[in-house]
């Protein structure tokens, strides 16, 4: 039942459940409110904040009704939330939900494993500035939210495979902050031991950072062919770049991949330049979900964590019965494609600040929940300062340990050293003793 409150007075005098929302009325405008839930749950009152009625009018029946809510120790704090851009189809009838929960703890959760994320990537960026890490270094700044909305989705059982824009994945997939970043610097407290450096990351149910343009996409279709042959439900996603969407390998896999209905979510992240071409310059069809042509696709906005977890969710349930899909998140990269390039010469400035005051996923998620109640301003400061600590030891940790022996060189070469997951083991549940030299040296 929905009613119009005139009056304080008017609210239930107990009051079971408050449950925040953001939606879109008819007129296609973001609107938030409040429901509150009687005690007998036969009953609910919407309060609305629209253009007529001002934040300190709906703050007033929300405090209220809050207050209500504390009497009777039964407050679930959730909110269902409109995402922000609707999702386009190819060849689906239908597509992922619009409405999504989210909770108290997700919202936590999201916003410190974005904000971990942003910071891993400064601080990469910085020791890359101090010469500390050599070589190639890809940042993922900006495009937190593709990432992290597909992590909340994956189960136990999933996998995940994608090129070398793979610091904030590893992170996600269980590897430490320290771990990741000793990995960049080369010592042998990183993930890979210090071997692999900024593409070569792995952890568990994660394949990896893969150096090669687009190469881990046919290698993605073979995890998803493991998960089929397993029959454990299992599935892979496997990502790419815009850049690399135009590689004769990603058709290849696709075809292979439809025709074997194997369980993979091809994830194209665009992220509108790939190295220093946009991809109107590169791609005759920018509409990268629906390059699979006889595969399905979904376009999402790669901004909104809760729009990319909740197209994720679909995908899954959609390959598990009917074979591959291809997902586009329409993302943004504010560095450069790596530290070389100083991603201006064929963008604006002004284009990236715009970006970056507008569409921020971390900015606007946080701005979200705090208006939706789910976390507080004292809550967003307390993460911000464990994620900065956090990733303050994690550097001075990277700077200071300790690089392998020489003689660490002739290990983790061979296949007897590096048995696939399938055969019951990954590559750091080995003692990396074995120290000899190939039988052909």
């Amino acid at each position: 039942m929905l009613r119009t409150l005139s009056r304080v007075s008017e609210l239930p005098i107990i009051v079971k459940q408050l449950q925040k929302y953001r939606c879109h009325n008819n007129n296609n405008n973001i609107i938030s409110g409040c429901r509150i839930l009687s005690n007998n749950n036969n009953n609910s009152i919407d309060i609305i904040r629209n253009g007529r009625y001002s934040s300190s009018f709906f703050g007033l029946f929300q405090n209220a009704a809050q207050a209500g809510v504390s009497k009777t120790n039964n407050y679930a704090t959730e909110a269902t939330v409109q995402v922000n851009r609707p999702f386009k189809l190819h060849r689906l009838d239908e597509g992922p939900a619009t409405e999504v929960k989210l909770t108290k703890d997700q919202a936590l959760k999201y916003y410190t494993q974005m904000q971990t994320i942003r910071r891993l990537e400064t601080a990469a960026g910085n020791l890359y500035k101090e010469k500390i890490i050599r070589g190639f270094c890809h940042l993922y700044s900006g495009q937190e939210a593709c990432a992290v909305g597909m992590k909340a989705a994956m189960r136990d059982v999933d996998n995940i495979i994608s090129a070398y824009r793979v610091h904030g994945w590893t992170y996600l997939m269980g590897v430490s902050p320290s771990g990741v970043l000793a990995e960049l610097t080369g010592v042998q407290g990183g993930c890979a031991r210090g071997k692999g450096g900024s593409m070569h990351m792995y952890a568990p149910n994660f394949y990896g950072g893969n150096g090669i343009v687009g190469a881990q996409v046919p290698l993605g279709a073979g995890v998803g062919l493991a998960c089929k042959y397993k029959g454990n439900g299992g599935m892979c996603l496997a990502l790419y770049g815009d850049g690399a969407a135009n590689q004769g390998q990603v058709f290849e896999a696709y075809n292979m991949a439809y025709l074997w209905k194997l369980p993979v979510i091809f994830v194209c992240e665009n992220n509108n330049y790939g190295m220093g071409t946009s991809s109107e310059r590169a791609s005759c069809n920018t509409d990268y979900y629906t390059r699979g042509d006889a595969l399905p696709g979904i376009w999402v906005d790669g901004m909104d964590v809760l729009a990319v977890r909740s197209a994720t969710e679909f995908a899954i349930n959609y390959v598990n019965t009917h074979g591959p899909l291809v997902m586009e998140t329409n993302t943004y990269r504010y560095s450069g494609h790596s530290m070389s390039d100083p991603g201006t010469s064929y963008r604006t400035r002004e284009e990236i600040q715009e970006v970056r005051q507008k569409r921020d996923p971390i900015t606007s998620f946080k701005e979200l929940c705090i208006e939706l109640g789910l976390i507080t301003t004292d809550e967003v400061k307390a993460i911000d300062l464990k994620v900065r600590k956090e990733v303050d030891e994690a550097t001075a940790f990277a700077k200071s340990d300790a690089e392998l022996g020489v003689s660490h060189l002739w290990t983790d070469v061979y296949s007897n050293n590096l048995e696939p997951k399938l055969r019951g083991t990954i590559a750091y549940d080995i003692d990396h003793i074995q120290e000899r030299k190939g039988v052909n040296h």
